[in-house]
């Protein structure tokens, strides 16, 4: 009998693993493969972490506690996981994606310097910006390295004795007298409380619910660089840009495997069982004209490619409640391709509610109940 039974061990699921078994928590994590591992939302070498929030000021403070928790976990394992790089949200001066960052840096003080396009080209030569394009820069925004956050939430976990279980898939869960019992593959395992932090497998597990989440399909691009000196960690910040009314895409420096580059919500729908792992010519094509435009000498020759799964909710907000008829039951999903960089703290913030502690945050825009109010 386990205190806390978390299935899924990708950002959310390894996050709360680790916050639990700190507080000292019997728990068992469970996953259908080995995270970290290129199945699901948690890989690609490479997430964005920033503070001034374009999607919505209400994130800022739960980042803001993140940095807190990053810097934390590195301390405890050893293990680099965040590196500054300064960001710029770039795009036309009321645009979606530079009017949210003001925003949010305004209504929480956050330090941030607004950009001309002469002044973006003087500052990073590596970009082109149009003339009538504009950037909100903040200094603190950098990167996260999913697969070794990971590795070290779960290696903390379980040095601080909680239980992993890999390569088993569960088949069916259930709520009982005395709280939960989960059937895998493998065996039968029971708890008082479950977190079902599964990412696109989350309805499959969830069937009752009928959650109205899509599982979006999002291919991401690593170039080697025709000039390298431009694009080093300590040259090139992390970068959103709205090109386009509503239309976005985003990258890093090359630590290594080159500069990444992709889209952001702009993939197919699709599923995690028959998504289209394979990479094809015309998506290389739709970012090598971005970056030949804007980025002209990160254009070159492809060094790799990925695909990753975005797990959507209808607003994009995530899902952090109680199961409406199993209150054992804590559902922590989706990420809706912008969850990463908090997962640490929304760990944090489950735990708190397994243990019956007061919230850190307000979670009322992630319950479940506000679908059928809309």
């Amino acid at each position: 009998m386990f205190d806390v039974i978390v299935l899924g061990l990708g950002a959310m699921g390894s996050s709360t693993v680790y916050q639990l078994a700190l507080r000292g928590q019997k728990v068992l994590g469970i996953d259908q493969f080995t995270p970290p591992h290129a199945f699901g939302s948690s890989h690609g070498k490479s997430r964005i972490i920033r503070e001034a929030y374009f999607e919505d000021p209400l994130y800022v403070p739960l980042v803001k506690r993140a940095y807190n928790d990053w810097a934390e976990l590195q301390a405890r394992s050893g293990k680099r996981v965040l590196t500054r790089t300064g960001g710029l949200m770039i795009g036309a001066p009321d645009g979606i994606v530079v009017s949210g960052a003001r925003a949010s840096a305004v209504e929480h003080n956050l330090p941030y310097e607004e950009l001309s396009a002469s002044q973006l080209r003087a500052r990073f030569p590596a970009l082109r910006p149009t003339d009538d394009t504009v950037a909100i820069w903040e200094p603190r925004a950098g990167v996260l390295d999913p697969e070794t956050a990971i590795e070290a939430q779960l290696s903390v976990a379980r040095a601080a004795r909680a239980e992993l279980k890999f390569g088993e898939k569960v088949t069916k869960w259930r709520a009982t007298a005395d709280g939960v019992e989960v059937t895998t593959w493998s065996g039968v395992y029971t708890a008082a409380r479950l977190v079902i932090s599964a990412g696109s497998w989350t309805s499959g597990l969830l069937p009752d619910l009928q959650l109205p989440l899509t599982v979006e399909r999002q291919a991401i691009f690593w170039f080697d660089p025709l000039k390298p000196e431009p694009f080093t960690p300590n040259n090139f910040p992390i970068f959103i840009h709205e090109y386009a009314p509503g239309k976005t895409w985003y990258g890093f420096a090359d630590f290594g495997d080159g500069v990444k580059a992709a889209l952001h919500h702009q993939g197919e729908t699709t599923t995690p069982q028959t998504v289209r792992r394979a990479v094809n010519d015309s998506e290389v094509t739709v970012v090598r004209d971005l970056l030949a435009k804007y980025i002209p000498d990160a254009n070159g020759p492809l060094r790799s490619a990925t695909v990753c799964l975005y797990t959507n909710s209808p607003d994009e907000n995530f899902i952090l409640d109680t199961h409406p008829e199993h209150p054992a039951v804590f559902i922590a999903s989706p990420c809706s391709g912008h969850g990463f960089k908090f997962s640490i703290a929304i760990g944090e913030l489950i735990a708190d509610d397994l243990m019956g502690e007061k919230p850190r945050f307000d979670l009322t825009p992630f319950r479940i109940g506000r679908f059928a109010e809309a």
